[in-house]
């Protein structure tokens, strides 16, 4: 064999010979961990390892699989939430003492609930039920990894927070245990569903969820609701209604298809387009699905009268807290002590049913469309004291103190009066009275400022056109002091509805609501400090702890010597002026205004003593429940106005209030601070002159014919040219599908009827065509009604008429 060419190894002593020192000498075994890292320097020798790294994730996940484990084997579903462990809410009237209560005056407590077996129940309820709240729930085993997760990463991200529960999960938190928020109790209720999906079937979990859940309308349950929305059993309910109902369930006050239907509707297509990619339903049944008419929501006893619409603005100022939602309300126990005191409550009820029952007049009752608001606020803490906003909730919900807004009248003045004291204009300042009057600003000067009856009132000073209600004058100063500030006075005294900056506001063309006016001249009585009217005086818990109260401090919006001065003007309406007739007959110090708008379609009295500010409204309803006619006549006036039954109302409730133990004290207010200078000595003559007002108008010197071509005019322009005949001008509304709305139908008296001048001629003025025969829902109770629509500005010659 031929020698081979590879090199022979070298031998172990010559390989031995080459290791270096370093090399042969002894090291130091490294372990597993190597940390720190000796090998290294500086930053190097800290950091980890990827042995390190990995041991770590390694025995992390070790932890939290054995702490899940473990979690999971000790946490055992607990016994279903109890009905009978439910606490009544009672909602108490004030008691003698602050934050103590008095009588009870309702409860929240009626879970209507019926317990329906979900084996009779149509497939396609719980189906649009999963639809819309976990389209898995038949598959799913409780939780969804991917759901928590989306919601857990959006959370962090600072985004709007989410929940990932699936409806077991629901189901869990409603029926096993109370609402979690936090993170551990979210974990420990996926927990829950998880174990719970492997002991109860789906169809019990289901069913029981579907028996539990709120629906609105104090529904709760899926058979307490069919019957709330539609009048019938759950197991017929539609496939489109159980869609709305299941479209319902994330937010049932709110989604009312009474209160926003177009969300609602919303809501309701995407539960059937789920339903769809569910399998649940085809594209041709999706496709015939039209949206379902509800029935008007019966509300339970609960708010039967007027104490319904007390109990109403109980619950929406509570949920306005946030502190508890619907739900919580109705079953956490809360003792809720309103500051409504029982007796003078009972004395504006009694006062407000004997003016509608014809017992202020000679007996004769007014129209039945009739509108009556009271409300008294206290100036020191701005708690209601008394409201009444209708005879019944369940008959109309709308609360004619809180959701009626007319327009204001001469009760306006007294914003643009403090505006002018604020601007150091005195009360002494005299200015032109004579009517009518043409300003350049008021509408290009093209329009005449007339006073009541336009009668002249010469050269007078600010009190004297304070105490009759002098429409040329305050013009003038409206003129002079800017209609920005006066808006802007109304609201810092606490106005809330919209508010023009025209030189007609101080006439009151804009719209208020009483429960507003109220407040705002409780602001005058408090010398100058605003607080909000409110209806709570303190929640309690149900261990009787203080939950929640108001903020009573106030923030002071005028000065005490800009009060003074306008309180000493209007206690002049009251001694000698428009409310001299009624009010001055209680004989102690009254601040206050009269107020008639625009056709007489309101009428006012608003005043107030040290103690207690109380505003008088009447309005009229059209007959299509939205627009508002001239208030018709009764009684002993033949017209309407704020010093007729405003003023009858306010003297007869008010001197009931004046015998009650808190309010029988005369009080004086501040002396008059003349702001801008000495006050001038009113002659004895000026007063005996002025002849006591009337709500009548001045008789005229002839008969007159009713014009001709009002039918189609707008019901301004009618209106002037009666005026222009010498008639006065009454409206009232009525449906029509052939005369445009806003336009006149007829006038009664027709044409060339002749009439004693100054005699009142009816102008019949659409309302729109009627609307389409359809159910037409109320509003869900803890929501107010929407608004009605606006009407034009009453402004020019009637507005505040000085009665």
């Amino acid at each position: 064999m031929a020698a081979s060419k590879r090199r022979a190894a070298p031998s172990r002593a010559r390989r031995s010979t080459r290791r270096t020192a370093s090399e042969s000498a002894p090291q130091e075994s490294r372990g597993f961990w190597n940390y720190p890292r000796r090998e290294h320097t500086g930053l190097h020798r800290w950091l980890p390892s990827w042995r390190v790294v990995l041991g770590t994730f390694i025995g992390g996940m070790f932890l939290v699989l054995g702490a899940g484990a473990a979690a999971f084997a000790f946490i055992d579903p607990p016994s279903p939430l109890a009905e009978a462990k439910f606490e009544t809410t009672t909602v108490y009237f004030a008691g003698d003492q602050p934050g103590q209560p008095g009588p009870v005056m309702g409860t929240f407590a009626e879970q209507r609930r019926e317990i329906v077996d979900y084996g009779t129940l149509p497939a396609h309820i719980g189906q649009a039920v999963a639809a819309g709240e976990d389209k898995t729930f038949f598959t799913n085993r409780g939780v969804s990894i991917t759901g928590m997760a989306r919601a857990f990463i959006n959370n962090i991200q600072g985004k709007p927070t989410q929940g990932g529960s699936t409806l077991t999960q629901q189901y869990v938190e409603r029926y096993y245990q109370n609402t979690t928020t936090d993170y551990l109790g979210k974990a420990k209720e996926a927990i829950l569903a998880i174990k719970i999906a492997q002991s109860e079937s789906k169809e019990e979990i289901m069913g029981r969820y579907l028996n539990t859940i709120y629906f609105g309308r104090d529904s709760y349950g899926i058979q307490a609701a069919a019957k709330s929305y539609f009048g019938k059993n759950a197991a017929e309910l539609t496939v489109s209604e159980a869609a709305m109902l299941a479209a319902l369930i994330p937010s049932p006050n709110n989604w009312d298809p009474a209160v926003a239907p177009e969300k609602s509707q919303q809501r309701w297509g995407l539960v059937l387009d789920s339903m769809v990619d569910s399998g649940w339903l085809s594209a041709e049944e999706r496709a015939a699905q039209t949206f379902p008419a509800t029935i008007p929501f019966q509300q339970s006893e609960t708010y039967r009268g007027p104490n319904g619409f007390l109990l109403e603005m109980v619950e929406n100022e509570l949920l306005a807290t946030k502190m508890w939602t619907a739900g919580e309300l109705r079953t956490r126990g809360l003792d809720i002590i309103t500051t409504i005191d029982p007796a003078v409550q009972h004395m504006a009820v009694e006062s407000a049913e004997a003016l509608r029952a014809g017992q202020l007049s000679d007996g004769e009752p007014p129209n039945e469309r009739l509108r009556v608001s009271v409300v008294s606020v206290d100036p020191a803490t701005g708690g209601i004291v008394a409201l009444y906003g209708g005879p019944d909730y369940l008959t109309d919900a709308k609360n004619t103190a809180t959701f009626d807004e007319i327009q204001a009248g001469s009760t306006f003045k007294p914003f643009t009066l403090v505006t002018a004291l604020q601007q150091g204009i005195s009360l002494s300042k005299k200015y032109d009275g004579s009517s009518p009057q043409r300003f350049p600003e008021w509408d290009g000067g093209k329009v005449d400022v007339q006073n009541y009856g336009n009668k002249g009132a010469g050269t007078i000073d600010l009190v004297e056109a304070t105490a009759n209600s002098v429409n040329t004058v305050y013009a003038a100063l409206n003129i002079e002091v800017g209609p920005e500030n006066t808006a802007k006075t109304a609201e810092a005294a606490g106005i809330t509805t919209p508010l023009t900056t025209v030189p007609s506001n101080v006439l009151g063309s804009d719209h208020v609501r009483p429960l507003d006016m109220a407040g705002a001249y409780a602001t005058f009585a408090a010398q100058g400090v605003r607080r909000a009217p409110h209806i709570l005086q303190v929640v309690l818990d149900n261990d009787d702890q203080v939950a929640w109260q108001p903020d009573t401090t106030g923030t002071n919006a005028f000065p005490a010597d800009v009060m003074a001065d306008a309180t000493y003007a209007m206690t002049q309406v009251v001694e000698r002026g428009s409310g001299k007739a009624q009010i001055n007959k209680l004989d102690r110090p009254i601040a206050g205004k009269t107020g008639t708008s625009s056709f007489n379609k309101s009428a006012w009295f608003v005043g107030y003593v040290p103690q207690l500010a109380t505003a008088v409204a009447l309005s009229q309803q059209g007959q299509d429940g939205k627009s508002l006619d001239t208030i018709s006549e009764w009684g002993d006036y033949k017209e309407i106005t704020g010093s007729s039954y405003p003023a009858v109302l306010w003297a007869d409730y008010m001197g009931k209030v004046f015998t009650h133990p808190k309010y029988q004290e005369v009080q004086d207010f501040p002396a008059r601070a003349n702001i801008g200078g000495k006050a001038t000595p009113t002659p004895t003559q000026t007063e005996t002159a002025t002849p006591e007002p009337t709500p009548e108008e001045p008789a005229q010197p002839a008969d007159v014919q009713v014009p001709g071509g009002l039918v189609n005019r707008t019901e301004a322009d009618a209106s002037g040219v009666l005026q222009g005949a010498g008639l006065v001008a009454a409206v009232v509304t009525e449906q029509s599908q052939t005369v445009p709305k806003g336009r006149v139908i007829r006038a009664e008296p027709g044409e060339g009827a002749t009439l004693p001048a100054g005699s009142t001629v009816t102008l019949v003025v659409s309302s729109g065509p009627p609307p389409p025969p359809q159910p037409s829902p109320t509003p869900a109770p803890s929501t107010s009604p929407s608004a009605p629509p606006v009407e034009p500005p009453g402004g020019g010659e009637d507005a505040g008429g000085g009665a």
